[in-house]
């Protein structure tokens, strides 16, 4: 094993800124669990057939899910929409009867893995089961993944749907003891997951619901019953909020009208523009909702609300909440606060431009959801190395782009060290094969680890796993947000909460690790416009500081020494003028060998020591260096990448 140290500086130490789609279709037939026998037989009898045991009689481990020697997700997805949603449903309704059945879509129906978790789709109020089609061919990947299908005209009561549900999952669950059982469900289906986890607190369950119905008696559509009654069929599938079930909010009539001082012309423009776009919608939902069907699926809408709300204090379960901004059925997001509250394990995402079909919109991804929120795991307990999934390219190019501001106005000077002491520019110095740490020293707020992670993936194709601060995966932290997905950029690059366990797991991988020693008290240096202390007089403030700095958020809080003193506070800074950043890896310490050090606790201060030594040194060659860098201040370096396009980085110091 190699450390590496360096050090990152500011060019003002506080001066710190706040494939083209395929055509090919694949077949469209699922694979049905059979209609003559129970349905949880059949996935009870898979359950039991596909548990492999080790010599010891325990389950196997699970695989590791990042393929060695590949830092990014490389699985070729083919493009699904909402037109193979319709014509992948239609070879379902166009035979359909009998009960509740699970089926398997075929881009998720391969070989059944062992140490994989199962997934169990709860469909809205389509009831088709064929919601996540977007997304069946990822969570095939990582999921034994089944869909419940309602036929057309099954009339099965909700507590009906429940018990069925339930029953599936009991009959299985003891198969595989050790992993979750993940639920996720969209309106209806949310309302039967959060009936299932209510009924069954012992069962570890991970709920993923979108725009839950339980806010049923605060919607809209709840009226829509009275309505029925005196409008024709077909003609229902024309009511506006009925029309969100698929159209979404670019085809949504209603609201292409409601704008201020809009002319005839646009009027009828826009109409005939939707209409040829919605026909294909439309003529499905007449099939997988008739106005016979749709009363009720009202009815049961209503029956779900009013048996989940009075149960939902008994949810233990771990849940991420999914709400839409712009949903005409529910009121997704002020019900997703609600909830909140109520349930003691939950999380919310917000899509503030989605409509009420979230699962089936261009721009929402589960899997990527999932990674950001730290919702996928195969355990009891969450694994941060051996559950990491890595991030796709795209999402790769989605977070360095919120980071390019920085790269702009920063304009990172990186350099190292190599073998001979010969610094150079670029990461030549950097060791090409793990395991390595690397130990910094943070600059105000952190701001330089971002692009530090880039330039690594993007120039010597290495991820770099930073250990953060538990703040960062803490539910209450999230609460404190104005986004709650703040963090899910970092989570999902990699970033992994400190202890000595989690570190020794990735360096055992032969992973390259990103430590800041210093921590939270190291970015934030205290440096607020009023002394720190002072700060904790004003009103109200210290109830915030108490939240901040509750137990779980506190890193070393049994030292007496200084590095105990770990506070985290909101730091107050003056905006300043961007200055440059500058790093410096210093020469590789091999620490192979040095078997002594992991024994002896005076051998393992030496190493500490000389390793403080030599940040100290590389902040003092950079701050001296920095000096005679002829574009450190941001004027001078913009005029220089605007005159080429921002396409070259401006020069530095000579070496």
């Amino acid at each position: 094993m190699a450390a590496s140290v360096f050090a990152s500086l500011p060019s003002s130490v506080a001066s710190v800124p706040k494939p083209k789609p395929s055509s090919r279709r694949l077949p469209t037939s699922m694979a049905l669990a059979s209609g003559t026998e129970p349905a949880a037989f059949g996935i009870s009898s898979e359950l039991k057939t596909r548990t492999k045991l080790t010599e010891g009689g325990k389950p196997l481990p699970p695989p590791t899910l990042q393929q060695d020697g590949k830092v990014f997700d490389e699985t070729v997805v083919e493009p699904r929409g909402l037109s193979d949603f319709i014509e992948q449903s239609r070879e379902l309704v166009r035979h359909d009867g009998g009960p509740p059945r699970w089926i398997t879509p075929l881009d998720c129906s391969g070989p059944r893995h062992t140490n994989l978790p199962s997934l169990f789709y709860l469909p809205g109020i389509d009831g088709v089961g064929m919601g996540l089609v977007r997304h069946h061919q990822r969570l095939g990947k990582i999921f034994n993944v089944w869909c419940l299908h309602i036929p057309v005209m099954d009339r099965t009561p909700f507590k009906g749907l429940v018990e069925y549900v339930e029953s599936t999952i009991k009959s299985g669950s003891h198969c595989l003891p050790n992993m979750p059982v993940y639920l996720v469900g969209e309106s209806l289906g949310a309302c039967i997951a959060l009936a299932v986890a209510a009924r069954n607190p012992n069962i570890d369950f991970v709920l993923i619901l979108a725009n839950s119905a339980t806010c049923f008696s605060k919607s809209n559509i709840q009226y829509l019953s009275s309505f029925l009654d005196v409008i024709p069929e077909p003609m229902h599938i024309g009511i506006p909020y009925f029309l969100d079930l698929l159209t979404g909010e670019n085809l949504r009539m209603s609201s292409t009208f409601a704008v201020d001082q809009i002319s005839i012309t646009q009027v009828f423009s826009g109409f005939f523009e939707n209409l040829n776009k919605m026909l294909p919608s439309l003529f499905f939902l007449a099939e997988i909702l008739p106005k016979e069907s749709l009363q009720w699926k009202l009815q049961l809408l209503k029956s779900a609300s009013s048996y989940v709300d009075p149960r939902l204090h008994t949810v233990k379960a771990q849940t991420l909440l999914l709400a839409s901004g712009k949903d005409q059925l529910f009121p997704s997001s002020e019900e997703a606060r609600r909830l909140c509250k109520i349930l003691p394990k939950c999380r919310v995402r917000y899509f503030n431009n989605s409509s009420h079909n979230l699962f089936l919109e261009e721009s929402f991804d589960i899997v990527n959801v999932m990674k950001g929120s730290c919702y996928y795991r195969r355990s009891s307990y969450k694994d941060y190395v051996s559950d990491y999934l890595p991030p796709t390219p795209y999402e790769f190019q989605k977070i360095s782009e919120q980071y390019r501001w920085i790269n702009i106005a920063a304009s990172p000077v990186m350099l190292s060290t190599l073998e001979s002491g010969q610094i150079v520019k670029g990461l030549a110095g950097i060791p090409s094969e793990g395991p390595v740490l690397l130990v910094g020293y943070h600059m105000l707020m952190g701001f330089e680890a971002g692009p530090l992670v880039i330039r690594f993936l993007n120039e010597k194709n290495i991820h770099l796993r930073a250990v953060g601060h538990p703040f960062l995966f803490n539910r209450d932290s999230e609460m404190l947000m104005l986004d709650s997905s703040t963090y899910d950029g970092m989570r999902t690059m990699g970033v992994v909460p400190v202890s000595g366990t989690t570190l020794y797991k990735l360096l055992s991988r032969k992973s390259f690790v990103l430590l800041y020693p210093g921590g939270a008290r190291e970015a934030l240096h205290k440096k607020v416009l009023i002394d720190y202390n002072d700060l904790r007089k004003i009103p109200f403030y210290d109830l915030l500081d108490k939240r901040l700095n509750q137990k779980d958020f506190r890193v070393r809080a049994n030292s007496a020494e200084e590095v105990g003193n770990q506070e985290l506070h909101l730091p107050g800074l003056l905006p300043k003028i961007p200055g440059r950043f500058y790093y410096l890896f210093g020469k590789p310490i091999e620490t192979k060998g040095l078997k002594k050090v992991s024994l002896d606790r005076g051998e393992a201060q030496k190493i500490y020591l000389h390793v403080k030594s030599q940040v100290e040194n590389c902040i003092s060659y950079l701050k001296e260096k920095r000096e005679q860098d002829p574009f450190r201040n941001l004027l001078p370096r913009l005029l220089y990448q605007v005159s080429r396009g921002f396409t070259e980085e401006a020069p530095t110091f000579e070496l």
